[in-house]
Order: C-alpha cells, then sequence, then structure tokens
C-alpha cells in the first residue's frame, strides 16, 4: 500500500510574512473603512458595486497575484486568500467578484496564453479597468463540464462561435470573455479548446442579471453568442487543450472559493459573538449559556481547520506542486464549514437572525453558493476519492 497520503509533510510556517500581514491589515482595514458600512443597503439594492471595484482595483486587488509584467501586483496565493477572506468577511458578493475575476477569467488567460495575448489583454484586467468572465457552464452542462453545447467552428482566419453560457459571474458587466467551446464535437473532452472574446464582437449578447437567493451585488447573467466571429489569435492555448486547462483553473479557482469560504464563516462567528455578549436572557448574556458557547467553539474550530487547508492548498500552488486534492479538500471543507457557521449564527440571533437588519440573514443566504460554485460538494467527494485512491494503491 502507497502511503504518501499519510506521511506527506509540508515546509510550511503557521507565521504570516510581513508582507502577507501588511497586505492583511490593510485590506481589512479599507474593508472597515468602505465596505462594511453600506453592506446591507447594497444587498438589498442588488447593484454592481462598480465604485468600490474601482477602489478595490486602485488598491492592487484585482491583479494581486498575477506577474506584474502584466500589471499585477506580483504577490502570491496565500496573500490573495487572505485579502479575499477579508474581503468575505462583510461582503462575499464582492469578494466574488474579486475572485472570479482574478483566479478564472483572467487567470485562465495566465495560465494558456501566449505572451502577445498576455500583453493585449491582462494590464487592464489586473488593473481592474475591465472585468473577465469565464463562460463555461451551459443550460445543459453544469457539473458534466464535458457535456458543453457550445461550438466554435474554423472559417478563414476565424473562428465562429456559437451557443449559450448560462450563470455567467460578470456575465453582464465583464468586458472580456473567456469562453470554453468544442472545436471537435467527435473527440469528447479532447475536442474543447479555448478562446479570448471581446464583449463589443457582433454577436455577443449579454443577458440581464439573474434574481438570486444570495449573493446579489455580484453579476450574474447569461451570455449568448450567436455567430460570433473572433480571430484565429484569439485562440487560447492549444486546439483540444481546453478542457484540460479548464480543470487546472477549477482547482486555482477552488482555493479562492475556500477563502471566501473562511471568511463568510468568520463574519458569521464575530456577529455571534458580537450578539451573544449584548443580548440577556434570564438575567444573564446569552453567550454564558452553554449550548450557545458550543456552537461558537465549533465554528472557531471549524474556522482554524479551514484556513489552514486552504492556506496549504495556496502554498502548494505557490511552489509549483500538485494541489489538486488539496484545493477540492479546502474547498469541500471551508464550504460545508461556513454553511455550518451560518446555520449557528442565524439560530444564536433567534428571531433577529431571520431579519434583514442583522447581517447573519445575508452571510446564511450568500454561503450556500459556496457549496455549488466552482464544483458541487459532491464533485468534490468524487474528485477526492479518486485522488485518495490513487495515492493509497487501491486499484493496484
Amino acid at each position: 500500500m502507497n502511503l504518501n497520503l499519510l506521511e506527506r509533510t509540508y515546509d510550511l510556517s503557521f507565521e504570516l510574512t510581513e508582507d502577507h500581514q501588511m497586505i492583511r491589515d490593510s485590506v481589512r482595514d479599507f474593508v472597515e473603512r468602505y465596505v462594511a458600512p453600506d453592506v446591507i443597503e447594497r444587498d438589498a439594492k442588488k447593484e454592481f458595486p462598480f465604485d468600490l471595484i474601482k477602489m478595490l482595483a486602485d488598491q492592487g486587488l484585482m491583479g494581486i497575484y498575477h506577474h506584474e509584467q502584466y500589471g499585477g501586483a506580483g504577490f502570491d496565493t496565500i496573500s490573495f486568500c487572505l485579502a479575499i477572506e477579508e474581503i468575505a468577511r462583510w461582503d462575499a458578493s464582492l469578494a466574488l467578484t474579486v475572485a472570479s475575476h482574478t483566479s478564472l477569467g483572467t487567470g485562465h488567460i495566465a495560465l494558456a496564453g501566449n505572451p502577445d495575448q498576455k500583453m493585449k489583454f491582462m494590464p487592464e484586467l489586473t488593473s481592474g479597468k475591465k472585468l473577465a468572465a469565464w463562460c463555461l457552464t451551459e443550460p445543459g452542462s453544469g457539473s458534466d463540464a464535458s457535456g458543453l453545447k457550445t461550438t466554435a467552428v474554423k472559417d478563414g482566419d476565424h473562428w465562429v462561435i456559437n451557443g449559450t453560457k448560462t450563470f455567467i459571474t460578470q456575465g453582464s458587466v465583464g468586458h472580456v470573455y473567456v469562453v470554453l467551446a468544442k472545436t471537435d464535437p467527435t473527440l469528447g473532452t479532447k475536442g474543447i479548446s479555448s478562446f479570448i472574446v471581446e464583449r463589443n464582437r457582433e454577436g455577443v449578447k449579454p443577458g440581464v442579471p439573474m434574481q438570486k437567493l444570495g449573493m446579489n451585488t455580484s453579476d450574474t447573467a447569461e451570455v449568448v453568442f450567436e455567430n460570433v466571429k473572433v480571430p484565429y489569435g484569439n485562440l487560447l492555448g492549444e486546439i483540444g487543450q481546453g478542457f484540460i486547462d479548464t480543470m487546472k483553473v477549477l482547482d486555482g479557482g477552488r482555493i479562492g472559493i475556500g477563502a471566501l469560504s473562511v471568511g463568510i464563516a468568520r463574519g458569521a462567528l464575530e456577529e455571534s459573538m458580537k450578539y451573544a455578549k449584548e443580548r440577556k436572557q434570564f438575567g444573564k448574556p446569552v453567550g454564558d449559556f452553554q449550548a450557545i458557547e458550543h456552537k461558537m467553539v465549533n465554528m472557531a474550530v471549524d474556522i482554524d481547520a479551514a484556513r489552514l487547508l486552504v492556506h496549504r492548498a495556496a502554498w502548494l500552488k505557490d511552489q509549483g506542486k500538485p494541489y489538486k486534492k488539496e484545493a477540492s479538500m479546502a474547498k469541500l471543507f471551508a464550504s460545508e464549514a461556513a454553511e455550518r457557521a451560518a446555520l449557528d449564527a442565524v439560530q444564536i440571533h433567534g428571531g433577529y437572525g431571520y431579519t434583514k437588519e442583522y447581517h447573519v440573514e445575508r452571510f446564511f443566504r450568500d454561503m450556500k453558493l459556496m457549496t455549488i460554485g466552482e464544483g458541487t460538494s459532491e464533485i468534490q467527494r468524487l474528485i477526492l476519492a479518486r485522488e485518495i485512491k490513487k495515492e493509497l494503491g487501491y486499484n493496484d
């Protein structure tokens, strides 16, 4: 039996570097100043926060871990995770916009783009002047990404793209789309390629923002591509390599979702702690009752465990080491920890937790996407089962 799974060790310090502490503290200060005060009102209005995105871009957060050569800030993935956690602690919708723009749309170009493509598209994306949207999911293909129907047909020195994408983050406000399409439907996943499609091309038809349970100020929309012609040079990566690159992009995206989940869970705990100290029943704060203490202890343990899993996956990514399994573990555990934390936070708040006057009601709605986006919990367990069996020699 292969015991690598049990014996694996990591050269990972539990101390944040000075750069990490600086990023965490500066983002926390920014969020508390400019994001937290109006978050309930923004959620109610369901308007995309263009002003906050510009401010975050001015802070370098829209390209935080991308190479400085392409306009990024040049920090590492742990820095990205710290920033996403701090934003999500107050506004998960805003954190989702930053994470998806950085790791999915822009991230795919950074991963598979040639030097010319990177120089052409990334500086405006990493600077936040333009927003990226990653177009994978379709009305008939979600968890089964290989079942997509969008096609890209070669026509002279152009590709002609036809298809419909749905649940696209930044779908109606994005400027640059990365689109997955079949270039050879007979080859299955080996016939899928990716393309850079600018929003202003004829035939690109973004839909109206979807009405959702939560993440109200994150833009989610359908995007239709109707006979859209793009130059041959907009092919992103090699022909037939799109699905493989997509799986790599998703691995990185799961780290971001893990960090976002930690932020939601932390918000749930901190708001619950504050409420439990102030709210009195039977002559004492409810936080002094053992049942409430236990709920908050469970939250705290989950948050620490989730953060460690997220940072381990981020560290492996930064070291250029395999991290597929670790990213899935982080995403699975952190997203379900956020689910538990938000549920308990509402319970601790009682009837007040069911009202929109308290932040935990929003956490409760926002957290559900964490167990769905970037691969459902069920898909993460399938991935992990395969990886763990491989490591333990199950099929030997």
